[in-house]
């Protein structure tokens, strides 16, 4: 009997630790709305890799932030403000690092004339499941207005898209 505990902890712990890859399917946050697309993420020595491919919005660049929560409802509200675990102030994590950041700060996101958008940023220190700064399970939300930076989240608007972060592969 011990044997089999010790085999299914061990396949257990195993399963989380290679978690290194996750998927938000993003949508819009009311029935309106064409904005889809979807976010992927990548563990990475250093951080967490986030590639992000969407569709329908407004010309011009959304704010686009990890936040705290993993719910889209009440048009994106229950997602809860932004993934920020150091109680940081507000700004861009690449740049900025976790000190002078939230965790789920990724600046903007420029939408093309045809709506079409598609960013590329590296979170340093962030992980999808093991560690201390973990996204799984969050939401990623997409808002209306352009991220200005300032204090406390950026003047960012409404928030028009919204998907949760599950994980989709290990090592």
């Amino acid at each position: 009997m011990k044997g089999i505990i010790v085999a299914a902890l061990s396949l257990t712990l195993a399963t989380v630790a290679a978690a290194d890859s996750g998927v938000a399917l993003v949508k819009g946050t009311t029935p309106e709305s064409k904005v889809s697309g979807t976010v992927t993420f990548h563990d990475m020595k250093g951080g967490l890799h986030v590639s992000v491919q969407l569709t329908g919005l407004t010309p011009g660049d959304h704010a686009f932030h990890i936040h705290e929560f993993g719910s889209c409802e009440d048009v994106g509200k229950a997602a809860g403000s932004h993934y920020n675990p150091l109680s940081s102030p507000h700004g861009f994590l690449p740049k900025d690092g976790m000190h002078k950041a939230h965790s789920g700060d990724m600046g903007n996101i420029l939408a093309a004339a045809d709506g079409s958008a598609s960013l590329e940023v590296m979170l340093p220190r962030v992980t999808l499941a093991e560690g201390k700064y973990t996204v799984a399970g969050r939401a990623v939300i997409v808002h209306e207005k352009k991220d200005d930076f300032s204090q406390p989240v950026g003047n960012a608007g409404g928030r028009v898209g919204c998907g949760i972060i599950v994980i989709t592969g290990g090592k």
